[in-house]
């Protein structure tokens, strides 16, 4: 008996750490945080550790862009479209084990669109006219002007709801109502989370995750084959993701974020204000090609603004598939012959090397382009500013962001009054089948418009053990929400 009581312990120091391993997790990281507090500060990387894990909003994004409920079960909308009323969840509480009340959501929403905030995303908050706790468990929103966009706003990291009396420890000791909690913060290399034991809603698998800081390429590929990190979302040097595809320890991922790249064109600068021009240069890109030549095969080719995880994405590419033929006959029919564009590229790499590959391409089809490579703040002020150019590639990184159509004042200076009006019924209609109709009408219009040429949707192109499931494949905001991640067997 003494000897089985043994064998029993004996297995069961073996079992431990392997065990152990099971509900834990290291995520790799290319950026260190500047701080930890969402609701202050603008960088990414904030949100890709803390966004779902440690702080929660009233709303919240699911991995498909779509927006859920978070702290709030459920919300209703006034007829006029001018009032929110959420309904928030029972038993949550902050880390420190207070509760959180429709008053913590008002000291959020006051302080983020208070005249001194240091929020990042101001605008989120600005057609709030007040925040009211009706009880405690209810929060009313009475907006200047019906905004169908008011959930998705609440859903950015910007939008996390905070207690007033941890407020100034949030950037470096964050405490939220997340299923994580903050352990600790060792600069320049980690940051550690842990399970919070009180958390209100379903408990995550997983009871320590690490955010492994690690900026380098060749580091990034040394600490995932040495098992030291044990997923990598967005991975440092994606020419080195092919070296891990034949290793059953691993597995690459590749979904797209919401970086929709583009040829822009200047479509009040001659001759590219005549769309049949504008459509021809469309047909005259073979986007994998761009893929291929400036991404490493990475990115997913698009046909219109609009991200390709969405729901409400509608696969326009046939629009303007590649088809050199139909680029010379519209050529002709404009009477655009012996062509020569201006085309500014900024620094990155899909627009420097795409620049390149896409002047071939022109030149094919009889259009000649002059390549000006320019650093950030000139393309801000020539490109962006003045609208000084004729062709640009750039990727929009910003959610839901077609709306920019609606600005005949922005850098492409597409002005469409059709298009305009149907942007704003879509900021007043909350109803979502009906959002759903108006999105899709939009895409439509500004492919069938050739404002630009759509390339491809930047790739969130990472690697993770094999054994590792529920990391997001698409990223509708930059986050590594860890809420659904387990180990399998």
């Amino acid at each position: 008996m003494r000897h089985l009581q043994m064998s029993a312990a004996a297995l069961a120091l073996l079992a431990g750490p392997a065990l152990a391993q099971q509900d834990t997790i290291t995520v790799g990281m290319v950026l260190e945080p500047p701080n930890l507090d969402p609701t202050g500060g603008a960088a990414a990387a904030i949100d890709e550790v803390v966004y779902a894990n440690v702080f929660e909003g009233l709303t919240r994004f699911g991995p498909d862009g779509s927006v859920q409920p978070a702290l709030a079960s459920g919300w209703e909308v006034s007829e006029d479209g001018t009032v929110y009323t959420f309904m928030l969840n029972e038993g949550v509480t902050f880390h420190d084990g207070s509760d959180m009340t429709a008053e913590d959501v008002v000291f959020s929403l006051d302080r983020a669109r208070a005249g001194d905030s240091t929020n990042a995303q101001k605008a989120l908050f600005e057609g709030i006219e007040s925040v009211e706790a009706v009880d405690p468990l209810t929060v009313k929103i009475t907006l200047a002007e019906p905004n169908g966009n008011f959930p998705f706003n609440m859903a950015w990291g910007d939008a996390v709801i905070v207690a007033p009396e941890t407020v100034e420890q949030l950037a470096t000791t964050p405490i939220g109502t997340g299923p994580f909690e903050f352990s600790e913060w060792v600069q320049g290399d980690h940051v550690t989370l842990v399970r919070s034991d009180s958390y209100w809603g379903d408990p995550v698998a997983l009871s320590t995750a690490t955010f492994k800081f690690i900026s380098d390429g060749n580091a990034a590929f040394a600490a995932m084959m040495a098992g030291d990190v044990d997923a990598f979302p967005n991975f440092p040097a994606v020419e080195l993701l092919s070296q891990f595809e034949n290793d059953p320890r691993f597995e690459v991922v590749v979904g797209s974020t919401e970086g929709e790249t583009i040829l822009a064109m200047n479509n009040q600068q001659p001759p590219l204000d005549n769309v049949k021009v504008r459509e021809a240069i469309s047909h005259a890109i073979n986007r994998q090609d761009i893929i291929d030549g400036a991404m490493f095969g990475y990115g997913t080719p698009i046909g219109t603004h609009f991200a390709p995880h969405n729901p409400d994405y509608v696969d326009l590419t046939g629009m303007s598939d590649y088809d050199p033929e139909k680029t010379k006959a519209l050529l002709e029919e404009a009477g655009a012959t012996d062509l020569t564009l201006r085309l500014m590229l900024p620094p990155p790499g899909y627009a420097r090397n795409g620049g390149e590959i896409i002047a071939s391409q022109l030149r094919e089809v009889g259009i000649e382009t002059e390549i000006t490579n320019l650093e950030w703040a000139q393309w801000l002020e020539q490109v962006f500013g003045n609208k000084d150019f004729d062709l640009t590639i750039v990727s929009h990184t910003e959610p839901a962001d077609i709306n920019i159509y609606a600005r005949p004042e922005y850098y492409f200076q597409y002005d469409n009054a059709e298009f305009q009006a149907l942007i704003q019924e879509l900021s007043v209609t909350s109803d979502p089948a009906k959002r759903t109709e108006l999105n899709q009408a939009a895409q439509r219009m500004i492919s069938e418009d050739y404002v630009n040429a759509y390339l491809f949707q930047l790739a969130k192109a990472g690697v993770k053990n094999a054994k590792i499931e529920g990391l997001w494949e698409n990223a509708p905001t930059q986050a590594n929400d860890l809420t659904d991640v387990r180990w399998t067997e």
